[in-house]
């Protein structure tokens, strides 16, 4: 198993998730992706986050749309930190993915990005700076990335 894990509910949630995985290709992060449903497959849910720190997991990004109990579940059975990404939705527009990844009871954490494919961009980085606490390589990187933005930002040219 790599460092960082994304878990997605189902295949078509992988046009959101492909915005983390483009940045953590873009890192060269250990990572892998999966398809394992909260309400589809639970019992393969719970023995995969439950056997992923012994393969070296450290992050987990849970991505899923509608009642979006995937995240949850992952933390439930974990106490690795859990990044969970509201996949947009059809009918509500995410709405109903985003509260249901938000609104976790005490004592089961998700740290909650926002809807779609930037909340997907935001958990990868997430990920990257939950591991750079102890990776100097990874925060070297991650300063670097930052350091990239501001620079793009103070050279833009404005035509009006």
């Amino acid at each position: 198993m790599a460092k960082i894990s994304i878990i997605m509910g189902s295949q078509s949630d992988l046009e959101t998730v492909s915005e983390a995985v483009k940045v953590l290709k873009e890192f060269k992060a250990d990572f892998e992706v999966r398809v394992l449903s909260a309400h589809r497959t639970p019992k393969e849910v719970a023995q995969y986050v439950e056997a992923a720190p012994k393969g070296g997991t450290k992050v987990f990004i849970a991505a899923a749309g509608m009642s979006a109990a995937l995240a949850g579940v992952v933390a439930a059975h974990t106490i690795l930190p859990v990044i969970g990404v509201p996949v947009e939705t059809k009918n509500l527009k995410g709405l109903d993915s985003l509260l249901s990844t938000v609104q976790m009871p005490p004592g089961i954490p998700v740290a909650c990005m926002s809807i779609g494919k930037s909340g997907a961009r935001n958990a990868a980085l997430f990920a990257l700076e939950i591991l750079g606490l102890n990776d100097p390589k990874i925060s070297a990187k991650l300063s670097n990335y930052k350091k990239q933005m501001r620079l793009k930002i103070k050279q833009a040219k404005i035509k009006v």
